[in-house]
């Protein structure tokens, strides 16, 4: 007779782009969400927790690289209505900004954190599930919104760990890059619907510029592109005048650095000397977005400022959404000089797109600037960690108004990675005093020794496994990154004191300490148990 087979067990095993995360990862990132916030409210904004669930109409077709509104989420169908986990946060704040628009202050000042997800193919660093953190400004037109936003920014950069000159804010504006569409004849403003699908596939390929170069771009503009795998990207089909109006634009910062090293070489002033040619150069290049050099004067920034905007008003020529777009970025230069912040933190730069197809203005993004280690032990750029923009037609879906907002994301998992690269994490997080049990019948006592610890604001708890093997009470403590141990046996108990065994100390003896530190802080003390914590917290605040 055959053996009849049991249910089958589900695999132990996380789905395929998800991860776990376990009591130093959460506590990290908390503390830098906390600091974050911290900047955040400081600024005035509030924060706002929304649902983790939106209808699919109410996201929209805003997922990046995607077109159509299912596509690229998880969603499901519920009574004729369809539901789906928010992408970013973002779409939600535009709905809440139209639900409650009658309740809230105008402009309204939010920000937020939290999970989102995206049904995208996985790939290494690259997750189904992150946490995003957003702060947004909905009901405020002028740009200088937008420039409090990337005062925001670099404020809470430096607020984490991220030191002024490892990092650089670049400011864009999508009306410029709106006007060299329309040179190019991509965009015809009676028409704004006409070359939509192209206009998204050459803002895309502009956005991948830093990985897929100048010939990833070009093909991207043309027919089209396939990668190393084989798989082929369907291109915008530009004619090659049209895309070469674009490559303008695209190779902006090469030809302005080039503008003006011809500038500094020709001249023949006795006073310019070859140095002075050569530091200004390497600071304009610093501004620019280059790592290494040295850093860049408000002389060479303001001078950068200039030629940089120079370069965009030949290039939107007559477009004068083009140009309104300049001039909007020549006065987001000016408030932030006005407040500080100068072109050490936050620099004009015509390379910033963003991918998203619903911003309608300014845009900016966040860029460590200082070298790491990749897999294969190349030094490269970290890259960016934020980015965002305005988007003053986002909630006009809902309500038929035009509501100006504009608001920056941060990837957090990004931002702690390079926190972690710079040494900056406190990853080596202390586990709590353990109590442990040589007593069955005494359960008691010890249940209240952990009282008057956790009373006295130290984290502590008792062994609630099986008591018998004492080691295995020590190896559980080690295991949990205990610096204290608790012992009271009988003996103990009768005089009225317990044992405090330095686990943190132990280890550095096993390790093979001095004699001296052996005997100057033994590493097991008895202490009456009316002093317990007191001899406790000295030992935690030693080791602190």
């Amino acid at each position: 007779m055959a053996k009849t087979k049991g249910p089958r067990r589900p695999k132990a095993e996380t789905p395929k782009g998800f991860r776990d995360y376990f009591g130093t990862e959460v506590t990290v990132r908390k503390a830098m969400l906390d600091k974050i916030a911290g900047v955040y409210h400081r600024y005035g904004f509030d924060a706002l927790e929304t649902s983790a669930v939106e209808t699919v109409e109410a996201l929209g077709k805003f997922l990046p690289d995607v077109d159509r509104p299912n596509e690229g989420v998880f969603a499901w169908e519920e009574d004729a209505d369809w539901l789906a986990l928010r992408y970013d946060l973002t779409a939600p704040l535009a709905r809440v900004a139209a639900q409650y628009r009658n309740d809230l202050p105008t402009p309204y000042l939010r920000y937020a954190m939290g999970p989102v997800w995206r049904n995208e193919k996985p790939g290494p660093g690259r997750f189904r599930q992150f946490y995003q953190c957003d702060a947004d400004t909905v009901g405020a037109a002028s740009v200088a919104a937008d420039a409090e936003i990337c005062a925001m920014l670099s404020d809470a950069l430096e607020a984490v760990g991220i030191e002024r000159g490892d990092y650089v804010i670049r400011v864009n504006n999508r009306k410029v890059l709106n006007g060299v569409m329309e040179v190019a004849g991509i965009l015809d403003p009676a028409d704004p619907e006409k070359f939509a699908s192209e206009r998204g596939i050459v803002l895309r390929a502009i956005d991948k510029l830093d990985r897929l170069g100048v010939e990833g771009v070009c093909a991207l503009l043309g027919e089209g592109r396939k990668d190393e795998s084989g798989d082929f990207t369907k291109g915008a089909g530009l004619a090659s005048a049209q895309a070469e109006v674009v490559l303008r634009y695209v190779l902006a910062k090469e030809r302005i650095l080039k503008r003006l090293s011809d500038e500094f070489l020709a001249r023949t002033d006795e006073a310019f000397t070859d140095y002075e040619t050569q530091r200004k150069l390497l600071g304009i290049e610093r501004g620019m977005g280059k790592a290494s050099g040295e850093k860049h004067t408000t002389e060479t920034a303001l001078l950068l400022s200039n030629r940089t905007l120079a370069y965009l008003r030949e290039i939107v020529g007559a477009s004068e959404t083009g140009l309104d777009g300049v001039s909007e970025l020549g006065e987001i230069s000016a408030l932030l000089a006005a407040q500080g912040y100068g072109p050490d933190r936050i620099i004009i730069d015509p390379s910033v797109v963003r991918g998203l197809g619903y911003y309608t203005g300014p845009v900016y993004e966040a860029e460590l600037t200082f070298e790491i280690t990749d897999e294969k032990g190349r030094p490269r750029q970290f890259g960016s960690v934020a980015g965002g923009g305005r988007y003053d037609d986002l909630v006009k879906r809902f309500t038929g108004q035009s509501v100006p907002a504009t608001g920056v994301s941060i990837g957090v998992d990004r931002l702690l990675a390079a926190l972690a690269a710079k040494g900056r994490l406190d990853t080596t997080a202390q586990g709590p005093v353990v109590v442990t049990v040589m007593d069955r019948d005494r359960m008691s006592d010890y249940m209240g020794m952990v009282a008057d610890l956790r009373a006295a604001g130290i984290r502590a708890e008792m062994y609630l496994g099986n008591p018998k093997n004492f080691g295995n009470q020590l190896k559980y403590a080690d295991k949990r990154g205990s610096p204290i141990a608790i012992i009271q046996g009988g003996d103990e108990a009768a005089k009225g004191v317990v044992q405090i065994k330095d686990l943190i100390l132990g280890a550095k003896i096993a390790q093979q300490a001095t004699v001296e530190e052996w005997k100057s802080q033994p590493a097991q003390v008895e202490v009456s148990v009316e002093n317990m914590v007191q001899a406790v917290r000295e030992i935690l605040d030693r080791h602190t």
